[in-house]
């Protein structure tokens, strides 16, 4: 049976967190995240689900329709066990980058399109 995935989180890039966090608190009303910062900020739902703003060096906002600079995020999902459930999707076609910021925490994985999304271990968000 393949491992459960619970979507945990959503990340947006961007080149000022804290200001974009501000202006989704202010539309959703969510909660800041205690530890945001000026490279990571995130807003929190009673639910259980991350919305996360990180910085992005140099970063070119997406241009809507025209896909010059398409949209820029990434999933997250909640695992039980990060080598498991990262075995699994590599055998669905999912590929791993050689860069891992933090693999005993997270993984990040890219997608058959090329789109990056990460694996967090149960329990343990990134911004921790």
């Amino acid at each position: 049976m393949p491992p459960q995935m619970k979507l945990s989180a959503i990340t947006l890039d961007c080149s000022d967190p804290l200001a974009l966090a501000a202006f989704y608190q202010q539309a959703t009303g969510l909660e800041p995240h205690p530890k945001s910062n000026a490279d990571f900020a995130g807003l929190n739902h009673e639910d259980g689900l991350f919305i996360g703003f990180q910085r992005v060096d140099d970063y070119r906002a997406p241009r809507w329709p025209d896909q010059t600079v398409p949209q820029q995020f990434h999933l997250d999902f909640d695992v039980d066990d990060l080598d498991e459930a990262e075995a699994w999707l590599l055998d669905l076609g999912a590929s791993k980058p050689e860069y891992q910021p933090n693999e005993d925490r997270w993984r990040v994985l890219i997608d058959p399109a090329g789109h990056p999304f990460c694996l967090t271990a149960k329990g343990r968000s990134r911004s921790e």
